[in-house]
């Protein structure tokens, strides 16, 4: 295929993932990436792509020692793009996810975690970081944060970035140690346009807390101190179907979607009955 017609299939491909998937930003930019590698690699036009073409394209990828994580978004794109939106169901159908073996999650501890808090130096990063792993909160969900998802007088946090059916969140909280990062912060952040609380360039975004890093020769990120969330509260005697909830998952049993209050009110007596912190003298 020529390059234009690529581009001109993917645009269609987008608005369809978009408008009747309704799958968010982010899933749709994944999708149409490896959906374009596959097609820029075929010579064929896609109308006489045949499943020995799927095939060989996967078989590459094994010989190449492609990740298991590669592998899936590849199948999960080429999946969407071939099933439902071309309605070529026969060229996917027989491929199947891989089952990567188990490996036990090694959660950082609450030592390791004050001693990284130890090495971080501006109070963004201070805020950053305890809203994080008081909160539960993914790492856009707090990047992307509006003085408007935030209610100060409940230490309340409901995330607005989801424009999809994909992800969802519901609301989450953060302890006093938080709020008191979170206000020396805000007492000495600069005048912005951006709307968000934490607006920054995507390259401080990828350097998020580098120092420290550099430092403590950690790299704790935002989806380990969300691990660590999930873990300590846990220790402390939380229901998996709560933490589901601070998360933003989708409740696993009947019990937990039909027979479970999960109002504000109730989430916020939940989270307080844990008593969750990070510093020991919070």
């Amino acid at each position: 295929m020529q390059p234009e017609e690529i581009d001109n299939l993917l645009e269609k491909f987008r608005d369809f993932m978009l408008v009747d998937l309704r799958r968010d930003k982010k899933t749709t930019h994944d999708h149409i990436y490896y959906v374009r590698k596959f097609l820029e690699q075929s010579s064929k036009p896609v109308d006489a792509i045949v499943i020995e073409d799927v095939r060989a394209y996967f078989r590459a990828l094994n010989n190449a020692s492609a990740s298991c994580h590669t592998y899936k978004n590849t199948l999960s794109a080429l999946k969407v793009f071939f099933r439902d939106f071309l309605t070529k169901p026969q060229l996917v159908e027989s491929f199947r996810f891989p089952r990567p073996p188990f490996k036990p999650k090694h959660i950082v501890t609450k030592e390791q975690l004050q001693t990284f808090f130890e090495c971080l130096e501006l109070p963004k990063e201070k805020a950053l970081f305890l809203l994080y792993a008081t909160s539960g909160l993914r790492r856009n969900e707090v990047i992307c944060l509006r003085p408007e998802n935030i209610d100060f007088n409940i230490r309340m946090i409901t995330p607005c970035v989801h424009e999809g059916d994909t992800k969802k969140s519901w609301v989450s909280f953060f302890n006093a140690e938080a709020e008191k990062a979170l206000n020396e912060y805000l007492a000495s952040k600069k005048l912005s346009a951006s709307p968000r609380v934490f607006p920054m360039p995507r390259n401080e975004e990828r350097e998020l807390w580098k120092t420290a890093k550099d430092k403590t020769k950690m790299n704790i990120t935002p989806q380990r101190l969300r691990e660590w969330f999930c873990c300590e509260m846990a220790l402390l005697g939380i229901n998996d179907r709560y933490i589901d909830a601070f998360c933003g998952r989708t409740p696993k049993t009947i019990l937990a979607r039909n027979y479970t209050d999960y109002s504000p009110e109730k989430l916020k007596q939940i989270y307080e009955k844990a008593r969750i912190k990070v510093n020991a003298n919070a």
